[in-house]
């Protein structure tokens, strides 16, 4: 793969992010390192890319916002070349809320993560795909769509709308060479799960484990490669099998 190929990664500082934009580096893609705060861990995950001889920048930018989702597409265009892999990875709080507390800000906050900013990411990198005639799109979901679990409605209706979104831009872009695709991650412990207790989950696993970010990182990296270039519209989940039907 040419060197001249750019996957942005959002939300890439720190957790599955992180282990993406390396995976992607590893695989040959140039790499921009988005955030939206920590600088720190952006610059250790750009660090360690390069180390392993991988190429990456790293570009803070709220990717909930419009201006400054233009001005992140711009900046990378002007200084790694064209973006021809999105990963839409950046979220946000995720509050418990039952339906009698629940407001319409409740689920405006999720969908501004897991709607708006995949859009806005997609569309800021269409011309250089078009132009190219090729490029993937890889959403972050999850399978919390599948669970039903109570105090999730905001969380759960973004998610799903994230989901049925893939479809509708695969339609749309396959004409001019563009994957989409959504990876739907059962609970991946990262750095923000420190501590949590994890057995009673894990016991409910079929494969008898807790997934792993290199888990997610790898097929993130499938469908971002050339080997990938007849998948599009697929919601993948990866648990170990935890929402068997």
């Amino acid at each position: 793969m040419s060197s001249t190929r750019v996957a942005l990664v959002s939300g890439a500082s720190r957790g599955l992010g992180a282990v993406i934009a390396r995976r992607l580096a590893a695989s040959g893609w140039t790499v921009a390192v988005n955030y939206r705060s920590g600088a720190e861990h952006a610059a250790r995950v750009v660090d360690d890319i390069r180390r392993a001889g991988g190429a990456a920048t790293a570009y803070a930018a709220d990717v909930t916002d419009e201006a400054a989702v233009a001005a992140l597409a711009g900046r990378v265009g002007a200084e790694l070349g064209p973006v021809l892999a999105v990963v839409a990875n950046a979220t946000g709080p995720q509050p418990v809320v039952g339906l009698e507390e629940l407001t319409w800000q409740n689920y405006l906050d999720q969908f501004r993560f897991f709607v708006k900013s995949p859009t806005l990411l997609t569309q800021a990198a269409l011309p250089a795909m078009k132009e190219h005639r090729f490029g993937r799109v890889i959403l972050i979901g999850s399978d919390m769509v599948d669970r039903a679990k109570p105090g999730w409605s905001a969380y759960a209706a973004a998610k799903a709308a994230e989901a049925e979104l893939v479809k509708i831009w695969a339609r749309e872009l396959g004409p001019h060479g563009i994957t989409v695709n959504l990876v739907a991650p059962g609970w991946i412990p990262v750095e923000r799960h420190a501590g949590a207790d994890t057995s009673a989950y894990r016991a409910e696993v079929p494969i008898g484990r807790m997934g792993t970010p290199d888990d997610i990182a790898g097929l993130v990296g499938y469908l971002a490669s050339d080997a990938a270039g007849f998948v599009t519209a697929q919601r993948i989940s990866v648990n170990g099998g935890h929402t068997i039907a």
